[in-house]
């Protein structure tokens, strides 16, 4: 079932057999140094688990899925966290439009008052991407993450409601 549809994308709910598209997303090298990632049954978890959604980025051309993107739904407090996002084509504008479509889905079709991501540092077209989008810089969670790469920053961007309804709306 598609949930959002941008001007070159539906964006629809995961399915088990989408598993596999979103481990390659996750270990292509141009993704992987940005993003946690999952086993088969970690995903299938996010797909059973529902205060998670896990998001498929098609082309409506050809229906190629080109992004994936993971979100996680605190019912309580209206919070959506987009915890990952990863698209195949570079450069192109999927992940703006991709972004926009989970914006709308977060905003437009549930209660969801405030949207975050975390990204580090160094993922430099992931930051340019998010001021772009009018998120706003809630702070540094410093040497909150360790991988073989030692400690690591995260950069905390969050969008809310109503300045979602002010600027895309």
């Amino acid at each position: 079932m598609i949930l959002v549809e941008t001007e070159r994308l539906n964006i629809r709910e995961a399915e088990e057999k989408d598993i596999e598209d979103i481990i390659r997303l996750e270990t292509d090298p141009e993704n992987s140094p940005y993003l946690w990632t999952d086993d088969y049954d970690g995903h299938l978890r996010y797909i059973d688990n529902r205060e998670n959604i896990l998001f498929i980025m098609e082309k409506k051309e050809d229906n190629a899925t080109i992004g994936y993107a993971l979100g996680e739904l605190d019912f309580n407090s209206n919070v959506f966290n987009l915890r990952r996002i990863a698209i195949s084509e570079k450069g192109k504008g999927y992940g703006r439009e991709s972004m926009l479509g989970v914006f709308k889905y977060a905003f437009e079709s549930t209660d969801t008052n405030r949207l975050w991501l975390d990204v580090y540092p160094f993922h430099q077209v992931g930051i340019n991407l998010y001021e772009s989008l009018n998120m706003n810089v809630d702070g540094v969670l410093r040497e909150n993450y360790k991988d073989d790469r030692g400690y690591l920053d995260q950069i905390i961007y969050s969008i809310l409601r109503e300045e979602y309804m002010e600027i895309y709306k």
